[in-house]
């Protein structure tokens, strides 16, 4: 019987795995395609993300196979420049194709131990007091203590716990693919460059090994969405707002994607959690969709690893979905916005020209490219649960990577475990070996005595009273153990 069974092995089911396997927890990922995807529907990982990869060691590997960009429009295509001074080390967007992110995830899963199953589609699941049993299609029963259901927007592990997934069904549609063109790339930039002064779900980005990214407005919502676009389909699109197909052909793999946003009303029914967009869906706009998944399984995870080695203190799993259901829930609100920017609707196009003048002050675009990116996230402790009563303004957020004497925050933090960073050397974590990690070390770079970490990277605890931190261990990491 394996700890955790996770359905889907995309990003968020393998960011989880590896999270779950530094806490020595038994993990299988069972995936219902026979093959990793050929297709790269997300492009880049945001600051928050990019992180993460850094907290775990990882980051090396993504931006060898990346690159930085710190151009301005990722809100609603609006052009302002990349803001300033923001509140991280990480300041740049790394464009990397989904297919790289999810190959150098599974290197690091297998590296830690993780089984993945191919051609394992899940079509059933029960669950009683002592664990989960999932069911395959070939017949095959599987049990496992929990299971996490990270199979996408049309999971089969939500509609088997029968969680609802209220929202708003799809509007309109677009087309996306890559492919070949004959057109010259000049020729091409100079009509995209003119198409995208009115609809900005229009575009054609060279790949560099003479394959273009497409994508381009659908004649309405197909019937069965679940059935790729043809070739001709680009044709006709193209020829309707561009006046030319570009010789458009040899099709690497071609794709549909709609405005539709939908939020899980649960995350968790018992032994059985959801992740990425099993729980939640939305547009594309702003490329917040692997981002915002893989962020639910780095929340997750050690909160879920706590629970199978039995420390966890009561609470602390359902703090998950408290968490990510309303930062989820605020992804949502802000792609419904730029849905809206984009439209050629004159109402729309006179609140898009309103915007564009708001975003000039700097203040308005730092506030609107930290949504984006997931740096503005403060989570909601209340008093019960992980805050003081001097409510330090750091509760709730994440610490970027500060200078330490001794080298950098995030280097302390790959094994996965709590951090208390103090720099009075007065205070002790004494008790919590093995979920906590102690650094005595000065940063020039924060002003407060000490802090105490979350495996995420969260603070949960700033001041200078030991009463205090050891109130904030027990909430956070469970009973001393010594």
């Amino acid at each position: 019987m394996a700890d955790v069974i996770i359905a889907g092995g995309g990003p968020t089911g393998l960011m989880l795995a590896t999270e779950l396997r530094l806490q020595g927890v038994d993990v299988l990922i069972l995936e219902k395609e026979t093959e990793p995807t050929k297709q790269s529907r997300a492009q880049g990982l945001h600051v928050r993300s990019i992180e993460v990869m850094d907290q775990r060691g990882l980051l090396e590997r993504f931006t060898e196979r990346g690159r930085q960009i710190t151009a301005g429009g990722f809100f609603a295509g609006l052009g302002k420049a990349w803001p300033e001074r923001m509140d991280t080390a990480h300041s740049y967007v790394l464009a990397i194709p989904q297919q790289v992110t999810e190959r150098l995830l599974a290197e690091h899963a297998a590296e830690l131990g993780v089984e993945v199953r191919r051609g394992c589609e899940v079509v059933g699941l029960d669950q009683d007091d002592d664990g989960v049993t999932v069911e395959l299609a070939d017949g095959t029963r599987l049990r496992s203590r929990y299971a996490v259901g990270c199979d996408g927007g049309r999971s089969a592990v939500r509609k088997l716990l029968g969680v609802d997934f209220p929202g708003e069904p799809s509007k309109v549609e677009t087309l996306l693919g890559e492919m070949e063109m004959t057109v010259s790339p000049e020729e091409l930039a100079q009509v995209v460059a003119e198409v995208r002064k009115t609809h900005l779900r229009f575009g054609a980005m060279p790949l560099g090994d003479g394959a273009y990214r497409v994508i381009v407005p659908a004649d309405g919502v197909a019937e069965d969405r679940t059935a790729p676009p043809t070739l001709e389909d680009f044709q006709k699109q193209l020829r309707a707002f561009a006046g030319t197909d570009f010789g458009v052909h040899s099709p690497r793999w071609l794709s549909r994607f709609g405005d539709a946003t939908r939020l899980a009303e649960r995350y968790r029914v018992g032994r059985v959690l959801l992740a990425g967009d099993a729980a939640h869906i939305h547009p594309p706009t702003g490329g917040q969709g692997l981002n915002l998944g893989v962020q639910d399984a780095f929340n997750l995870g050690w909160k879920l690893a706590a629970e199978v080695n039995g420390w966890a203190p009561e609470g602390l799993l359902d703090t998950y979905e408290a968490e990510r259901h309303a930062v989820a829930a605020e992804v949502l609100d802000n792609t419904r916005a730029q849905m809206q920017l984009m439209s050629v609707e004159p109402g729309a196009q006179a609140v898009r020209r309103l915007l564009a003048e708001l975003i000039d002050y700097e203040q308005v675009n730092r506030h609107l490219i930290e949504k984006i990116t997931g740096i503005g996230i403060r989570y909601d402790f209340d008093l019960d649960f992980g805050a003081t009563a001097d409510g330090h303004e750091l509760l709730g957020r994440r610490l970027r990577d500060v200078g330490l004497k001794r080298g950098r925050l995030f280097e302390l933090m790959h094994g996965g475990r709590g951090l208390l960073l103090d720099r009075t050397g007065s205070l002790s974590a004494g008790g919590w070996e093995g979920r906590v990690d102690q650094v005595t070390d000065v940063s020039e770079e924060l002003d407060v005595p000490a802090v105490l970490l979350r495996p995420d990277g969260y603070v949960v605890w700033a001041g200078d009273e030991q009463g205090a931190l050891d109130g904030a261990l027990r909430r956070w990491f469970g009973d001393a153990t010594g």
